[in-house]
């Protein structure tokens, strides 16, 4: 049976220069990223698959090197809450709990799947960014760092989608 307690410390006590609470704050924050992140993989993952259309090809191939990228970040973030020392959320109920990205109801067209996946990138930004200023706030230096990688490859994505609408 899977344990539902959300921290993972209960043998040795974790001594990182990080109080309880603030690992807590952070792995919560981190927790809504990786739920967003895992999101947007899967949607950008669905639309490789079901693109359609005169930029079929461009289309393909970026969306491939998007969600292979996210695949790697997922596995990052989800290792940080557990250095922190809580459970990172692993399942579609608990992601869709924590996700700020709706979902398509529906294959949409490749301009509609531009639009989602420069949507989703943002809000991913948006995620990462509250999250960037939780682990600030608590001295949490590789959690920052990790969520400034995350901002990079978001609004660039986001730029670089957005660029296919003009």
């Amino acid at each position: 049976m899977a344990k539902t307690s959300k921290t993972a410390s209960r043998g040795m006590p974790i001594d990182i220069g990080i109080s309880d609470t603030d690992r807590a704050a952070v792995a919560k924050e981190l927790s809504h990223t990786l739920a967003d992140s895992y999101t947007l993989y899967l949607m950008t993952h669905n639309f490789h698959w079901n693109v359609t259309g005169p930029m079929f090809n461009t289309l393909h191939v970026m969306f491939m090197d998007q969600y292979t990228e996210e695949w790697q970040a997922l596995d990052a973030i989800a290792e940080r809450i557990r250095a922190l020392g809580h459970y990172a959320p692993g399942t579609y109920a608990e992601y869709a709990k924590l996700s700020s990205i709706a979902e398509p109801t529906s294959v949409p067209n490749a301009e509609q799947m531009i639009e989602m996946l420069v949507k989703g990138n943002e809000s991913v930004a948006r995620t990462a960014r509250a999250a960037l200023k939780c682990a600030d706030n608590a001295d949490d230096q590789p959690t920052a760092d990790l969520l400034t990688q995350r901002l990079d490859v978001h609004e660039k994505n986001a730029w670089m989608l957005r660029s296919l609408l003009q």
